[in-house]
């Protein structure tokens, strides 16, 4: 059982509902479940031509998406934080002292075999234990 689990949410699709209920079932009790969204900003060859207001109201749109998702789920606090996706997870996992991650993955397509996916970052890197759900 753990004490505090993270689980990565992408906004787009209802993985994010099942990996909670996974995390629900590990949760020690007392503990904390943290919903973390990254909002991450697109290349710099697309950002230099998206004005700051563009960049800003997308992100204002996603944190207002992240606290409906999880507005019914009372146990989970939601975080959301600009970065890149693996990293991201990683360094928050290790700020807030996370005991485990949970997130849902894709089954893989050729090019997650030659540049890698998210979980599969995570995994490598995360100073925690990490449930991966494969969807």
């Amino acid at each position: 059982m753990y004490n505090n689990i993270i689980v990565p949410m992408a906004l787009d699709h209802g993985i994010a509902d099942k990996t909670v209920a996974i995390a629900r079932t590990l949760l020690s009790t007392g503990g904390q479940i943290t919903a973390l969204h990254v909002h991450e900003k697109p290349p710099n060859t697309v950002s230099a031509y998206v004005d700051d207001t563009v960049m800003k109201n997308a992100f204002d749109r996603a944190q207002t998406k992240l606290q409906e998702r999880v507005a019914k789920m009372h146990d989970v606090k939601a975080v959301i934080i600009k970065g890149h996706s693996g990293r991201t997870i990683v360094d928050t996992a290790t700020s807030m002292e996370a005991d485990c991650i949970v997130l849902g993955s894709h089954k893989p397509g050729l090019i997650d075999y030659l540049l890698g996916s998210t979980a599969a970052r995570v995994v490598q890197h995360a100073p925690c234990a990490v449930h991966v759900a494969r969807y």
